[in-house]
């Protein structure tokens, strides 16, 4: 996976590629707490971008579960869940409903 400064050096070429959005939250959650925060705002611009963008619903709520914020995290689950379900993924549906019977 590229670093962050060469993710960052990508999205200066198109701000609105949502996948090396996705790349940077993922960058950042690797990186820890102190950067997890910039996670949720590059899952939030993924999503922003492309709101299929599926597996940006199930990342960003383990974010947001490790933040100790469960009810943001449970609700990023249902708004993915609907999406897999419109998209018929049902891998996507299951890891989705799985966490979220993890923290209910």
């Amino acid at each position: 996976m590229p670093s962050i400064e060469q993710l960052e050096r990508l999205l200066k070429v198109d701000e609105n590629d949502a996948f090396v959005h996705y790349a940077l939250a993922m960058e950042h959650t690797k990186a820890g707490e102190g950067s997890l925060a910039l996670a949720i705002e590059h899952f939030d611009r993924c999503l922003a971008i492309d709101p299929n963008y599926l597996y940006a619903y199930y990342h960003k709520a383990r974010v947001l579960i490790e933040a100790g914020r469960n009810g943001e995290g449970a609700e990023i689950l249902r708004a993915g869940l609907a999406k897999a379900r419109e998209a018929r993924d049902g891998k996507a549906m299951g890891e989705m409903e799985g966490l979220l019977d993890s923290i209910s």
